[in-house]
Order: structure tokens, then sequence, then C-alpha cells
């Protein structure tokens, strides 16, 4: 097997394609268990996920409620992450590859962008200037003058010192990026010992100041009358809806592994023990916090804002940074710059696609964006309604079309022959996704339906999954008279 692949990864290479888009060899593929337990569990605490949990108190949910909400979730998440890294694992490719199976060669250019090239870097730059928001009240705590730089002045509508500290935090994302897996791998080595240190003991803490029973019985004073159980699913559907761009290419990390049980145990057990850990300390850090203080308090960066000691502040100030840096990478960057590559496979290699990702992150001008938070999160809600058809029409085309055998040389076809599939795109794919979007996001449309958006991640899901079957078992039926008919 391996001199059979070895012989394929010379041939796809003498067509053209970057070193980072061929399929890994076997010496290549050597990531463990262990390296996939670590690699999602910094990636939970972060700070737009303290916001959330706070949002869902808001809602009227028990402390509990949204503990075992969150818990629930990581279930699901995992088997996406999962599910959609097998082919990654078992054919050493990239997700930008996977996706030329399920939609054509050229057709997965839309999918793909989709994900890396518009949702990816456009995270990016949101994640870098909330990041940077955090480095300049660390910064501005153990130096206030660090505030009066630039008397004032700003460079394309940002404060000379919020710009400092945006491209100060913006370059070491960057550079975390151009490492790649290597690198984030060791990254979140150090990092994960260090996030359970910190946000373990504000649990700690929060919960001596407050008390556990109080902070089970905790009720937010902004908190609507009740959950209901459709709202329960709405949690989880918002939990879940995070992860639908990383589950598109899950297959940028699995395919690095030496096993596909490997990546499954190490996915699975890293992502429901860091949920379940974060399900407990968010709520007793937030509720704990809460009560102490005497007000609702949801962002974790305004409570250690209020501590005395500066170098605690200070340390878990960085920590967080650190998680912020590592959610960055694995769910942003990497993607992008592998999408990026896969636009000209012949002239485009990962890091290019990194460094042009980067750049546009900046030209975005994300503090701009962020100006107008309804129209931000409209946006990302329509991204996030597109990707999860997406996810379900690769599950279906791998799984039941296919049965999990590709043909990885109509995958790395040669340039300009389009045979796989009708000039490159896959029809039904497009119809099968078309079809999920416009149920997935008609509520916001349509006020009678409504729910169907509050869940659209599931919604998009199964109407994709469903109908791209549908759709292919009857394209067989047509192929098979045809046939039949030409040999009578």
């Amino acid at each position: 097997m391996t001199e059979i692949r070895n012989k394929q990864i010379e041939l796809y290479k003498s067509r053209g394609y970057s070193d980072d888009l061929l399929p890994k060899t076997k010496d290549q593929q050597n990531w463990k268990t262990f390296n996939y337990f670590t690699l999602w569990m910094g990636s939970v605490h972060n700070v737009p996920n303290y916001v959330a949990v706070g949002g869902f108190l808001a809602l009227g949910f028990s402390t509990f409620t949204v503990m075992t909400a969150i818990s629930v979730s990581a279930f699901f998440i995992a088997g996406m992450l999962v599910l959609n890294g097998i082919a990654g694992t078992k054919y050493g490719i990239p997700g930008t590859m996977l996706l030329r199976a399920s939609y054509g060669i050229r057709g997965a250019l839309v999918p793909g962008i989709l994900r890396g090239g518009i949702a990816a870097i456009m995270w990016f730059g949101l994640q870098n200037y909330a990041g940077s928001l955090a480095l300049l009240i660390l910064i501005a705590k153990i130096w206030p003058a660090f505030l009066d730089i630039g008397s004032g002045a700003t460079i394309i509508g940002l404060p000379v010192p919020n710009m400092i500290c945006f491209l100060l935090f913006w370059a070491v994302n960057v550079l975390i990026g151009l490492g790649g897996g290597g690198v984030l791998n060791k990254f979140t080595a150090i990092l994960n010992p260090l996030i359970y240190v910190v946000f373990g003991g504000m649990a700690i803490w929060a919960i001596y100041l407050a008390g556990m029973g109080n902070i089970l019985s905790y009720k937010p004073q902004t908190a609507a009358t009740g959950g209901s159980f459709f709202l329960y699913f709405v949690v989880i559907n918002s939990i879940v809806s995070v992860w639908a761009a990383p589950a598109v290419t899950a297959s940028d990390f699995t395919q690095s592994s030496n096993s596909i049980k490997g990546q499954a145990v190490g996915q699975t057990v890293g992502l429901l023990v860091g949920y379940i850990l974060f399900a407990v300390a968010s709520v007793c850090i937030l509720a704990g916090a809460s009560i102490h203080y005497g007000m609702d308090t949801w962002n974790v960066l305004d409570i250690i804002q209020k501590w005395d000691s500066v170098f605690a502040s200070v340390f878990a100030g960085l920590v967080i940074l650190m998680t912020t840096i590592s959610t960055n990478a694995t769910g942003n960057i990497i993607p992008a710059g592998f999408q990026i590559a896969a636009l000209a496979p012949r002239k485009l290699n990962y890091k290019t696609g990194v460094i042009i990702a980067s750049i546009i992150s900046v030209i975005i001008c994300p503090w701009k964006l962020m100006e107008n938070q309804n129209s931000i999160y409209l946006f990302l809600d329509i991204i996030g309604g597109m990707l999860g058809p997406v996810f379900g029409v690769m599950i279906a085309h791998y799984f039941f079309v296919i049965r999990g055998n590709l043909d990885l040389d109509t995958l790395y076809t040669k340039d300009g022959d389009y045979q796989y599939y009708s000039g490159g795109f896959n029809t039904n794919a497009f119809i099968a996704t078309l079809i999920a979007v416009v149920f997935s996001l008609s509520g916001k449309f349509i006020p009678f339906m409504e729910n169907l958006s509050r869940v659209s991640w599931f919604v998009g899901v199964l109407v994709a999954f469903f109908i791209y079957i549908l759709l292919q078992m009857r394209t067989k039926e047509i192929i098979e008279e045809s046939i039949s008919d030409t040999t009578a």
C-alpha cells in the first residue's frame, strides 16, 4: 500500500499539484490519539464562548440545564469532525480535495471559497480584533501611558494604541498559521495545561466566593421567564453551528492521523472532556462572579480586570489570548491557507495561501465590520446555514453513494480534465445544497418558518443528506435505463 501511494503522489506531483495538497505519505501520517486529544480541548475556552454561555443563562435556563446542553453538544461536534475526517485519514488528503469528490473538480471551489475564502478570513479578522482589545486591556493595566500613544490620532479609523495591539496579535496568529498543524499541535500541548490551571482556578475562586448551592440556583437579573424544550435544542444548535465550518474541512487535520481509530478516539474524548469541563467551569465562573459582584457578568475579561492582583490578571489574560490564537488557527487561518492554495494548485501553496488570507483579513478592516453587529451576525448566520447542507452532502456522498471508496486519480485530475461529473460540477450536490439552504434560512424571511432557522444547522444537514441520496438514486436509475435501452 505504501509503495502504491508513493507512486500516486509522484504522479499527482507531475501534474503540478503543490506538496500541501498532495496526499500524505505513511511517514507523514504520524499524529496519534493524544495529538487529537489535545487539539480541540483548548479551543472551547475563548471569550465568545463565555459570552454565549451568559446568553444561554439569560434565556431563563437553570445553570444545570445549560451545563447539560453544552455537554450534549459535544457529542454532535465530535461526531461530525470524526465522520468527515475518516476520508482524510484513509487517503491522506486535505478537506479542499475531499470536497471535489461530492461537488466536482470545479464545483468544489464554491463551498470551498465559502468556507475557507470568506467565512474563515472574515472570522480570522474579527477574532484578531477581539483578541487585540483584550491585549489592549492587559497592556494598559501594566502601562497606563500606552493608551496615550499617538495623542488621539487614528489609522484607518483605529486609534494608534489599538492598531499596535491589532498588528501585534495579528502577527502572532499569522506565524502560528504559517507553521501549520505541526506547530499548532506543539502550541496546544503547552497551552492546554495552562488553560485548566487558569479556568480551573477561576471556577474554584467563584465557588469559594458564591457557594455551589447559590450557583446552581442562580437566576440572572435579565433572565427570561424560562427556557422551553425547543429552546434547549436552539442552544445546542448554536453551539454546534460554531463548528459548521471546521467540520467541512475536518480532513485538514485528520490527514495526518496514523489511524482512523486514533483520530476518532482522540477527537471524541478530547471534545467530550473539554466541553464537560468548559460547561462546569464557565457556568461556575460567570454565575459565581455575577453573584459576587452583584451584577450579571458575561465576559471573563471583565472579571479578571476587576482583580486586585496585577500578576493574576495578566497571567489569566495571556492564557485567554492564547486560547483565541488556538481557535483562530484551527478554525480559520489553516483552512483558509489550504483553500486559497486549491484555487490555483499549480501556482500557490499553503504558506502563500496563509499570507494572502492574512493580508485580506487586514484589508477588510474588521474593526469597521464590528461597528454594525446586526449585519455581522446576519452574514455569519447565512454562512453557517450554507455550510450545514455542505456537510450533509459530503457525508451522504462518501458513506452512502461511493461507500467510502475514493478514486484519487479523478480528484487529482490533469489540468482542464473535467470528466469527473459534467463539466466538473455535480449538479445533484448543488440542487440538494440549494434546497437545504432555502429550508434552513427561510425563517429569516418567512415569519411562520422562523423555528426552522433557529435550528438551521440540523435542518440544513438532514434536508441536504436525504435529498442528495434521493437525487443520486434517481440518476442511477436513469443511467441504468439508458444502458438497458441501448443494449436492447
